[in-house]
């Protein structure tokens, strides 16, 4: 979709991005996005973390458990 873009498309749209937002709120409008990247990452790492540390005690459980056969 995005491949047949050329470079005056892309000169097009990020002129009618500034004319729409206006030069002065652009570096805002980056930050907070660039702020909203941040927090998303650091919450998917945060639950990453809590998911291995509540499957590790299960994998502990699993491997002390004498196999029945």
């Amino acid at each position: 979709m995005l491949g047949n873009l050329s470079g005056w498309h892309l000169l097009i749209i990020v002129a009618i991005v500034l004319l729409l937002f206006g030069a002065t709120r652009l570096p805002a409008l980056a930050r907070s996005v660039g702020q909203s990247a941040r927090i998303f990452r650091s919450e998917v790492k945060t639950m990453r973390a809590e998911d291995d540390d509540a499957a590790a005690p299960a994998d502990e459980a699993a491997a002390k458990a004498p196999q029945q056969s």
